[in-house]
């Protein structure tokens, strides 16, 4: 048996909308402050979509910046991959109209629900048509609209949630000094009412009472949500860094899920990393959700944080619950 073909990032590209909502706003909406919301989640302003503007439109404006970093056509895609718990609509998925709206033809693609996990989850399942040998070039997407499925009266979720894509495009590595080195998912069911949107599907299909109990808005328990992302993230990081020989030293890019500041800075802190290898951009964008990680992989490059050969970490906790983690070399 041939040995599987190591996937590798070759290009990135982001996009937020250009409308801003403060903590000022909010400030006006609910019964909220700008201190308060720094202090508990760390998060100064987010970008939010004008009406009409879809999930698809996000990430086709990513895919766009990344396909032309790489100097490559949408034809040259093989499949296209779209994490998102915010779809255009139930069907056809967001990666049919992603592909139509780029002009990717020849590309097949689907999309992926995995809540903030679905970057990572997207990026690993990619890579496996790569490391087959099937593909040689899949277009990975993470976007999100929050602000759709957002109830701007409810203080406890309006303040987190931001909109916002990034893409990057897989390739085959030209050999193990650089790509995709190992992952780790897993996902705990149980916890499931902690975070959801109650009404939308074959439970609780669209009606005027769902729409009264205000069931087609994010339903969050913050505390045990807080709780288990700490918890699990750390747990699937150190098994991962012990599975590969490395400590949390050796890490010269963490790139966590940005959910809540007090999140990444203790897994941070129980990782051992050294303070100046943890990307952080929550108060720019806050919790944009599938597309938080890719954000954050940008942010690293402006700062100069993420150059080729780095050794990157990536992980996220995520509605469901999810939870992943995964370790890769910078390829540029």
């Amino acid at each position: 048996m041939t040995n599987p073909v190591r996937a590798k990032i070759s290009a990135l590209g982001t996009y937020v909308p250009p409308r801003l909502l403060t903590n000022a706003d909010l400030e006006k909406m609910v019964d909220t402050t700008n201190e308060w919301i720094l202090s508990r989640v760390g998060i100064r302003e987010r970008h939010v979509v004008d009406k009409g503007v879809a999930t698809s439109d996000l990430a086709v404006e990513a895919a766009k910046k990344a396909l032309a970093q790489r100097g490559l056509a949408p034809t040259d895609m093989d499949a296209i991959i779209v994490g998102t718990v915010t779809p255009d609509m139930l069907f056809p998925s967001t990666a049919c109209l992603v592909q139509h709206k780029l002009g990717a033809a020849g590309a097949w693609g689907f999309d992926l629900s995995a809540a903030c996990s679905a970057f990572i989850y997207a990026v690993q399942t990619g890579a496996q048509f790569i490391a087959t040998g099937v593909h040689k070039r899949v277009l990975v997407i993470g976007a999100d609209v929050m602000s759709s499925i957002i109830d701007y009266t409810d203080r406890a979720t309006c303040v987190i949630f931001g909109d916002g894509a990034g893409a990057v495009i897989l390739e085959p590595a030209e050999d193990d000094s650089v790509g995709l080195i190992d992952f780790i998912h897993e996902v705990d069911g149980s916890g499931g009412c902690f975070l959801q949107m109650p009404a939308g599907g074959s439970l609780n299909p669209a009606s005027h009472e769902t729409v009264d109990k205000k069931m087609h808005y994010v339903h969050q328990d913050g505390q045990q949500v807080f709780k288990f992302a700490v918890r699990k993230q750390t747990e699937a990081c150190l098994k991962l860094l012990e599975r590969n020989g490395l400590k949390g030293s050796d890490i010269d890019a963490f790139i966590p899920h940005q959910a809540n500041l007090r999140i990444i800075n203790a897994t941070a802190d129980r990782l051992g990393l050294r303070p100046e290898s943890v990307i952080v951009n929550i108060e720019r964008y806050g919790n944009t959700t599938a597309g938080t990680i890719p954000l954050a992989m940008n942010t690293a490059i402006e700062e100069g944080k993420l150059k080729k050969g780095d050794l990157v970490l990536m992980a996220s906790v995520g509605a469901g619950f999810t939870v992943g983690a995964a370790l890769l070399r910078w390829a540029y």
